[in-house]
């Protein structure tokens, strides 16, 4: 039976493979960087070690497939990020190794994580990611973790969420706009910020 539960430890190695199965705009990522572990050691691993209780797993009863993670405070997860996640990650991920401008790009990214919080932060506080694999896609699980994630930052108090996303995933646009996200005034057409309220119906 496929279930939405909360994130346990024993789930990482999951996390990372949906986090690279779904890394290049939505597709497979496998293979994309000399390292696979380059895209989950940015997008999944250090939300799941910062703020566990932020992370929501779809379960098929065999493995995680899907995932929404999440932090409360963008700005104190970069602090954190910096001072407790990052040393590892330049050790794991020297730019030395990359082999391409592609694979700089993404590390130098995972370098800076800083730069990726929006103008808007003081009102959209929070942000996430979610990926689910194909075989859980058009079912109704994507809906149903944002509505478990936003009741869980209301709960905390928390206003406002928001993303950043690709611009060649369309899928994963229209999905949020369906559930009513809406662009921030820093959105841009190479890179969208989209929000919602924690208190919105989805």
């Amino acid at each position: 039976m496929t279930l939405i539960r909360p994130y346990q430890p024993a789930d990482r190695d999951d996390l990372y493979e949906v986090c690279l199965r779904t890394g290049a705009s939505g597709g497979d990522a496998t293979g994309l960087y000399s390292d696979d572990s380059l895209l989950p050691d940015i997008f999944a691993g250090p939300y799941a070690a910062y703020q566990p209780d932020l992370a929501f797993v779809v379960d098929t009863g065999d493995h995680v497939a899907g995932y929404v993670i999440a932090v409360a405070d963008s700005v104190a997860y970069a602090d954190w990020y910096e001072a407790e996640w990052l040393p590892g990650f330049i050790a794991a991920h020297p730019l030395e190794s990359a082999g391409d401008d592609r694979e700089r790009e993404m590390i130098g990214y995972g370098r800076n994580v800083r730069s990726s919080i929006p103008r808007e932060v003081a009102d959209y506080p929070a942000h996430l990611h979610i990926d689910l694999l194909p075989e859980l896609q058009g079912q109704g699980f994507g809906r149903r973790l944002i509505r478990t994630l936003l009741a869980a930052l209301r709960d905390r108090g928390v206003p406002a969420v928001y993303l950043t996303m690709s611009p060649d995933n369309h899928s994963a646009r229209a999905f949020y706009d369906r559930l009513g996200f809406h662009e921030l005034p820093s959105s841009r057409p190479g890179g969208p910020v989209l929000g919602i309220r924690t208190d919105a119906e989805v």
